[in-house]
């Protein structure tokens, strides 16, 4: 079923690009964090994001926003939230319930071996505290390589380090070195990026902007390289054709074609099965 499940990946020089579904949907006018999607995606062995937000008894629920009314037909902050509330509350975009993490837990023991989940914490440490790293390690303890943790505060993946070992982990140090490599230049960005390679998160994936990889390339910095030399893997976020429907224009697709060409272990995408087809009406033609 995995091979003909649409928007998984492509293949360039003998390298696998893993598509991620960026925030659970397939396409730009589709629900955000879709339950259907994940099915889905965990039924193919699909790459997937979420975003986390802790709630107050300590669980975890997939939002990006900090306040209820953002995205669901509650009001107040999530991190102040009782478990029950959000149970009784439905998504303002497709109308479900928002998902728990007792549910991602769930799903994920009956997930496709190759699914990855990859965690996005929106909560700083600080606001998370000891009862929500509990729960981490209560549910996802044996999630093993079938998730992946990121998230903005360091000091908050270090803590997930330290608690959960053998979840893998991310950090994205776009920002600072896109400001790094406008006032500095690339010598100083590629230093910076050894540095946080080297640091106490110890990353797995590195997720790097798409343009930031492609500006480091033309001033001849492989940011792709950097990091694979040092054993982890890079995430290209976030990739959306202007029109999904024809494909790639002529500029895009040099752009494509280039960050194609330097090899990312996955793509970050809110229109996977649209860029597939682009990709293989470029490539293979006739298929």
């Amino acid at each position: 079923m995995r091979d003909t499940a649409p928007g998984l990946d492509l293949f360039h020089a003998g390298h696998r690009t893993r598509l991620k579904w960026h925030r659970l949907r397939l396409s730009l006018d589709a629900p955000l964090f879709s339950a259907e999607t994940m099915a889905l995606g965990f039924s193919v062995g699909a790459s997937m994001e979420l975003d986390l937000r802790v709630r107050g008894d300590g669980g975890f629920v997939v939002l990006h926003d900090p306040n209820l009314e953002g995205e669901t037909t509650g009001h107040g902050r999530v991190c102040e939230s009782a478990v029950d509330t959000i149970r009784s509350l439905r998504m303002k975009a497709g109308g479900t319930p928002p998902i728990l993490s007792e549910d991602l837990a769930s799903l994920l023991t009956k997930a496709h071996p190759e699914a990855l989940l990859q965690f996005d914490m929106k909560d700083r440490l600080t606001t998370i505290g000891e009862r929500g790293l509990d729960h981490l390690a209560e549910h996802f303890s044996q999630a093993g390589g079938s998730i992946i943790v990121s998230g903005g505060d360091l000091n908050l993946i270090v803590a997930i380090k330290e608690r959960l070992p053998e979840i893998p982990r991310g950090i994205d140090p776009t920002d600072k070195l896109v400001e790094i490599l406008a006032a500095q230049g690339a010598a100083a960005v590629e230093a910076e990026l050894k540095t946080d390679l080297q640091g106490a998160t110890e990353p797995d994936m590195v997720y790097l902007s798409w343009p930031l990889i492609l500006a480091a390339h033309d001033k001849g910095l492989d940011l792709i390289g950097l990091c694979h030399d040092a054993g982890r893997r890079v995430d290209a976020w976030t990739y959306n054709l202007k029109n999904p429907d024809t494909g790639f224009s002529e500029a895009e697709w040099q752009q494509f074609a280039t960050l194609m060409s330097l090899k990312p272990d996955q793509i970050t995408t809110d229109e996977a099965p649209a860029t597939e087809r682009a990709w293989t009406a470029r490539v293979s033609p006739g298929r």
